[in-house]
């Protein structure tokens, strides 16, 4: 009767588990070697599926249905992301199921940033001294010559 109870007992603690799911039983999505290279070498190389390294390397990401990208980044240099495509070939009975990454290696080149825009010099503008006034013709003590005759 002991066993009963015991087995009862465990039975309705899994049925009243709510973190009881069949999604425990499905398998991780396999895993892929990626080979990241860049040109110049040296550059951090960080894939959206998590796994990153420092150019030449290889990592292991997990091969998901919808593809990825990888996102090349160094100083000095522009950024620069590659999508990847994870294509799944399914097996027959002669073939087994194969998963296969493109491109792989991948392989990003990176441009110059460019030098930074120089900053811009204002010289500091002289305030303007307003003009002397022209001075007014000074009368002459002598009165003006008369108009020429008319001959």
């Amino acid at each position: 009767m002991r066993r009963v109870v015991v087995i009862a007992v465990a039975g309705a603690s899994l049925a009243g588990c709510s973190s009881f799911s069949l999604d425990s039983f499905k398998s991780a999505p396999p895993t892929v070697q990626l080979q990241l290279d860049s040109i110049p070498s040296g550059a951090d190389a960080k894939t959206s599926v998590g796994p990153g390294c420092t150019t030449p390397c290889s990592v292991a990401v997990p091969a998901v249905d919808s593809g990825f990208t990888v996102t090349y980044t160094m100083n000095k240099f522009l950024p620069v992301t590659v999508p990847v495509q994870v294509i799944n070939l399914p097996g027959d009975f002669s073939t087994p199921a194969s998963t296969t990454i493109d491109p792989n290696p991948v392989v990003a080149e990176l441009k110059p940033a460019g030098p930074p825009p120089k900053p811009v010099r204002k010289r500091p503008r002289k305030p303007k001294q307003p003009k002397p006034a022209a001075a007014a013709p000074a009368e002459s003590p002598f009165p003006p010559p008369p108009p020429p005759a008319a001959r």
